[in-house]
């Protein structure tokens, strides 16, 4: 005869009809062939279930399902605590980690891998795929090292839009994640500077609209090798972010600035106007009477507050950053010729942030790309008909 379980409800109604024939003086083992169980299971039944009615026993029998379903959630969260604490330390960001993570766990802990993927966040699917890198991994670090290695002062984002000219269909998340693998740092920049503000709000500065509206130019100074002093007159189109001229020498006067402009304003064009600070070679009476007949006006920053000029200001500390910090100059011959390859690169080939990572005034159109993704020329084959300035 197969084992009968009994509900908590069937074994007190059982109880009940033991006690009416003990009621009528029947012995506990009358009650007990009457019920078909056995003595000692009647004494069980009777010491568990004695006194309690129905309703009570329903009771019971729910506070013993919620009572093991809270000793499984504290067994479930003791559980994920260990595996977190097993896990290292700090959030884990790629799948890559969380892989690695999960496999150290696996052995450390007798814990299933399905348990410690629903811990960690990583998909059963993920955890088990293979990593299987692209088949041109390996060409496009190099070229991003050797990008690396020539613009030092070049990020990661300029790096990207220097390989996609170069032919390349790459995504920026991609070039980030191989600098940061092979350890690619840029060092930090100074912080930027506020504007001169009025009591109103405005401020002073005229916004280029278009090409020719404004230029802007500006002094940067520089040594040769034996200590010797140049200064570079740099001139800029504030719209187009093109560097119209760097012109080199140990000393620049009024007269050199108004040469300089006459040929410009053949090539190009005189512009509305022309922003500068409160040097003497450009609020010298010559110069500001020869532009007033021409019909382009001055506009001069208020003295001390070099931001007013931010555009040549931030042309002049990349041109200090990305040339004039890491050349040496032995003669300057030598500065004229690699500040003037400089400025034709800066021009057509470093991608500017302003513009979308374009460069300014590009003279060529860029590489197609191939359906594969890869680059249709090898990025160091385009890199060796360069100027090589770093």
């Amino acid at each position: 005869m197969p084992f009968k379980k009994h509900t908590p409800e069937e074994i007190i109604g059982k109880l009940r009809e033991a006690e009416i024939v003990l009621a009528q003086g029947g012995t506990t083992a009358d009650a007990c062939r009457r019920l078909s169980i056995s003595e000692q299971t009647y004494y069980r039944w009777r010491k568990e279930y004695g006194g309690l009615k129905t309703d009570q026993a329903r009771r019971m029998k729910d506070l013993e399902k919620e009572n093991a379903r809270l000793r499984r959630a504290i067994s479930d969260l003791t559980l994920d605590k260990l595996i977190l604490q097993e896990a290292a330390p700090g959030k884990l960001l790629s799948p890559a980690r969380r892989r690695r993570c999960v496999d150290h766990i696996r052995k450390e802990l007798p814990v299933s891998e399905r348990r410690i993927c629903r811990v960690l966040g990583q998909h059963r699917s993920t955890q088990r795929k293979v990593p299987r890198g692209a088949d041109d991994e390996q060409a496009l670090t190099e070229d991003i090292i050797a990008l690396a290695r020539q613009y030092g002062r070049y990020g990661y984002r300029r790096v990207t839009a220097l390989l996609r000219s170069a032919g390349w269909h790459v995504n920026r998340k991609r070039v980030e994640r191989i600098w940061r693998r092979e350890g690619l740092k840029v060092p930090q920049k100074q912080p930027k500077r506020g504007r001169l503000w009025l009591n109103d709000g405005s401020c002073i500065r005229l916004r280029p609209e278009y090409p020719g509206h404004v230029w802007a130019y500006d002094f940067v100074e520089g040594r040769t090798h034996d200590g010797r002093k140049f200064r570079i007159l740099a001139i800029i189109d504030e719209a187009s972010r093109e560097c119209i001229a760097l012109l080199v020498a140990r000393r620049i006067r009024s007269t050199d600035v108004l040469a300089m402009l006459a040929d410009l304003f053949i090539l190009h064009g005189p512009p509305a106007h022309i922003r500068s600070d409160n040097g003497p070679e450009f609020i010298a009476t010559a110069v500001k009477e020869w532009l007033g007949q021409i019909g382009v006006q001055t506009l001069y920053i208020t003295p001390g507050s070099p931001w007013e000029n931010g555009y040549c200001e931030s042309f002049n500390g990349s041109l200090r950053d990305e040339l004039l910090n890491g050349e040496i100059f032995y003669s300057l011959a030598e500065a004229q010729i690699l500040i003037e390859a400089w400025r034709r690169h800066y021009n057509t080939v470093r991608p500017h942030s302003s513009l979308g990572y374009r460069p300014p005034a590009p003279e060529a159109v860029p590489l197609p790309v191939l359906s594969s993704g890869s680059a249709t020329l090898h990025l160091r084959t385009a890199l060796a008909k360069e100027v090589i300035m770093h």
